[in-house]
């Protein structure tokens, strides 16, 4: 992993492939650091011919914490959109989208395949609409527009996801990230004890525990307005990937983002949650792969 400059900031990275191999950027989703797309995933994409890119968003992992923006009160935020009032967030997902686009510049890559998962997904989506002259293909997974009419996480979905760790000592981090997980895991699709406990443990020894990164993410998830009439401008191929049983983000929001972008193929997993299990990876790679690969086969033909 290595780190570069882009859009004012310092993004931590990785890549999978070679660079001369056409380009897929990973853009992972809310308080998740860029380790939660499985290695075995971005290996197998990069072995379909990809040059696959995965970053820690900012405030997150090893990218610039922006500590100087504070700590936003998110119940302020909730009461403020509740009375039609504008919101007041740090930065918007548009922010994290020229991110994603400043990262793809520093990397000389002029185009890319745009994958985002959940949060991940609403900055993708922001990033095909606005950029287009650096989308390939739009690949939003778990994810939804923003369309306030539609179904919310279950109460103990977003439970599990907003309750801190009891204290900020690595054990009880570790324990709130294993409630997490298990809440918002896929039924069809589990991942075993030793694989969760391992994903967890990476992610909270790997960077420092920082709750305002995290709440500054969420106020610019809540904040952001609904993107369907912005999704009709998309032109580039689009494939929406959505787990039937999915907790946090309910399926109507992967249905309401395939209607939203035109022509865009819409895959529904039936026993898929919010996750990125090991028994989870040969489907996504199914899916994806067989999408971008069908793309490029397009451009070249």
């Amino acid at each position: 992993m290595t780190q570069i400059k882009a859009n004012g900031i310092t993004i931590e990275y990785e890549a999978f492939g070679r660079p001369s191999n056409p380009a897929l950027l990973l853009i992972m989703g809310f308080s998740a650091q860029l380790t939660m797309w499985p290695v075995k995933f971005c290996e197998g994409l990069a072995a379909k011919g990809f040059y696959v890119i995965r970053f820690d968003n900012r405030d997150i992992g090893k990218s610039t914490h922006l500590s100087h923006l504070g700590t936003p009160n998110i119940a302020e935020t909730m009461a403020a959109l509740m009375s039609g009032k504008p919101a007041n967030a740090p930065y918007q997902l548009d922010d994290m989208a020229a991110d994603a686009v400043g990262l793809l510049g520093a990397l000389g890559i002029d185009k890319a395949h745009i994958v985002g998962a959940s949060m991940g997904g609403m900055i993708a989506q922001i990033v095909a609409a606005k950029y287009p002259q650096k989308t390939k293909s739009l690949v939003s997974i778990m994810s939804t527009t923003g369309n306030r009419s539609l179904p919310q996480a279950k109460p103990e979905a977003m439970a599990a996801l907003t309750t801190p760790p009891a204290s900020d000592s690595v054990a009880d981090r570790i324990a709130a990230g294993l409630k997490t997980w298990r809440v918002i895991g896929s039924p069809g699709y589990p991942a075993t004890d030793e694989e969760l406990t391992e994903i967890v443990t990476d992610a909270v020894t790997r960077a420092p525990y920082d709750p305002a990164g995290i709440g500054r993410q969420m106020v610019a998830i809540v904040a952001a307005p609904p993107r369907n009439d912005l999704l009709k401008s998309v032109r580039a191929p689009a494939l929406v990937i959505h787990g039937a049983d999915d907790p946090l983000i309910p399926v109507e929001g992967g249905k309401d983002t395939a209607a939203s972008i035109p022509g865009a193929k819409l895959e529904i997993v039936p026993g898929m949650a919010h996750d990125f299990t090991d028994a989870l990876v040969p489907v996504y790679l199914k899916l994806i792969g067989d999408f971008v690969l069908g793309v490029e086969a397009k451009k070249a033909a």
